[in-house]
């Protein structure tokens, strides 16, 4: 038994390496260390900062997550680099929610599999937790008197300068495109055919950047991207081995009988199965189709179409790292409470 266990973790591993850090998260570190090393923090303060119009830069961090096709533990490099350069911690964990839970490629993979009403309502509910996973990261952890020094600090310090030089803002665009450009531009067939989208672009960076950017800012964003890498991955592959081991566990039929109707019971298991679950971007639709043909409540199945890729046990480890062991013990709840109100109501009054 303890061998089958065993087993099961080394195969999600060997998934998860094989299927996710090239095309995912080294593009993922590189950006995240570009943004630390490149990006003006006196005017990301301004705009995503704790002093920032909270409706204005919260509405801008889920807009723009719904662009950004990133699974669970791809988008915690990406908010992690926001956050070391000045980012309001409710504008970050917005973007840790959105990104993986409701990103663009998702919705429009749920809507040709489940239909335009579940994917209305995947982007109501994403957006509404959104907002108040923002309040409640604000209200608890937010201290702007320390940002209101920085600001002042970064203010003389820079003047007032464009938020990134062109010569930046192109590197940038071109680590985006090769993080972006393999899911978005293969949608099916064989991974190695990602890997070459991937390679194509991160080809063009590579040569822009060595003959572009300066050797010392090329040092300064290794040796930043270097440092997330560090932190962040080890975890990260704790957590898929952990998973892999709980998937062998749980029995299929108890699954499936758990998560039929529209109680709040069925919803709480449901949004769990996704929280502690990893799902990739865009797999989690045809699993919960499979599983809505098998009896699943409808309410239950939005609950995991959003809290499958929008958070996992190597996403919790990875957080808890990250950013402090009390965020995430206030992040992950939140999202399981929402997630299960959400899956209730839906399941209850909408569908």
């Amino acid at each position: 038994m303890i061998k089958e266990l065993l087993m099961a973790g080394l195969l999600a591993l060997e998934d998860y390496i094989a299927k996710h850090v090239i095309t995912c998260l080294i593009p993922a570190f590189l950006l995240a260390g570009a943004m630390v090393t490149f990006i003006d923090k006196s005017v990301i303060i301004k705009y995503l900062g704790s002093e920032a119009n909270k409706i204005r830069s919260f509405s801008l961090a889920s807009i723009s997550s719904f662009l950004l096709a990133a699974c669970s533990c791809t988008v915690i490099p990406v908010a992690s680099g926001l956050y070391y350069t000045g980012a309001s911690i409710g504008v970050v964990f917005i973007i840790l929610w959105v990104a993986p839970a409701a990103n663009i490629l998702a919705l429009i993979y749920t809507g040709a599999i489940l239909g335009t009403k579940m994917v209305l309502s995947r982007i109501v509910s994403a957006l509404l937790m959104a907002f108040i996973v923002g309040w409640i990261m604000v209200l608890v952890f937010e201290r702007k008197s320390k940002e209101s020094l920085l600001k002042a600090e970064l203010k003389a310090e820079f003047g007032e300068k464009s938020i990134l030089p062109k010569k930046y803002l192109i590197l940038i665009i071109l680590i985006l495109l090769s993080l972006l450009s393999p899911n978005y531009l293969v949608r099916s067939g064989p991974y190695w055919h990602k890997v070459l989208v991937w390679a194509f672009f991160t080809f063009i960076m590579v040569i822009y950047a060595i003959i572009n950017i300066p050797k010392d800012k090329i040092r300064d964003w290794l040796r930043e991207t270097w440092w997330f890498i560090r932190l962040i991955f080890p975890l990260l592959l704790l957590g898929v081995f952990i998973v892999g081991i709980i998937g062998k566990i749980l029995p299929e039929e108890w699954i499936k009988t758990w998560l039929g109707g529209k109680s709040l019971s069925a919803s709480f298991f449901a949004t769990f199965i996704g929280a502690v679950s990893y799902f990739a971007t865009m797999t989690e639709a045809p699993f919960v189709d499979t599983l809505m043909k098998l009896g699943m409540g409808k309410g239950p199945a939005l609950a995991l179409l959003l809290t499958g890729p929008g958070i996992s046990l190597p996403n919790w480890l990875a957080i808890a790292k990250v950013f402090g062991v009390k965020k995430a013990l206030v992040y992950i709840p939140t999202i399981i409470i929402l997630g299960t109100l959400v899956g209730w109501f839906f399941g209850n009054f909408i569908f």
